[in-house]
């Protein structure tokens, strides 16, 4: 059985685009961030507190990938395409896309 290190995994890809949101209201940047990654054609996991969260390019069922990066195992992060950071309570929040 592989060790849970999802705190520790990084994702070393180059960013190809890159938008933050400081969108006012409870939740409302993290809303605009993942509805800004939805047109793009990108779909997210779970929020988990203090963690990025993973997007995929498509559908976020289709890959082995955990919900919440916590549960994230090394080696996982080659399936992440982009990932949401930041306050996602109250903002900023900020996306940044692997592959477009």
């Amino acid at each position: 059985m592989r060790k849970r290190i999802g705190g520790t995994v990084r994702v070393n890809k180059p960013v190809v685009e890159q938008a933050t949101f400081d969108n006012k209201g409870t939740w409302e940047a993290y809303y605009a961030a993942q509805a800004w990654a939805k047109a793009k054609g990108f779909t997210a996991g779970s929020t988990c507190a203090m963690l990025p969260l993973a997007l995929v390019k498509g559908d976020y069922d289709a890959t082995p990938l955990p919900w919440k990066w916590k549960n994230f195992r090394k080696g996982d992060e080659q399936y992440v395409d982009g990932t949401i950071t930041g306050d996602f309570r109250e903002g900023p929040v900020t996306v940044r896309l692997f592959v477009s």
